[in-house]
């Protein structure tokens, strides 16, 4: 699956897949992002061409660390009430949570 073959190429982590959370268009790009929630299954955190920075982070940090229209897609994957379907303007929602 490409998520798993991203997240490894990005980060140095291997996961498995559990679910779809989430939806999220970006309206002003018309770029559409599906969130699926992994598990690790193992590796070791790295960055690479395409990240800066590989952290664990819990909810709280996400919230205060991200911007919205970032943290969202964290937050919706956790809240295991998706999938979600939200829009946004690349800065702010347009949909509410």
């Amino acid at each position: 699956m490409g998520v798993v073959r991203e997240v490894w190429e990005e980060t140095g982590i291997r996961v498995e897949v559990d679910e779809l959370t989430g939806v999220y268009k970006n309206t002003t790009r018309g770029v559409v992002a599906l969130v699926f929630r992994c598990k690790p299954a193992g590796g070791t955190e790295r960055t690479s061409d395409e990240s800066t920075a590989v952290e664990w982070l819990t909810p709280a940090e996400v919230e205060e660390r991200m911007a919205e229209v970032f943290a969202i897609r964290l937050l919706d994957a956790l809240d295991g009430a998706g999938p979600h379907i939200r829009s946004h303007d690349g800065r702010q929602l347009t949909t509410q949570p």
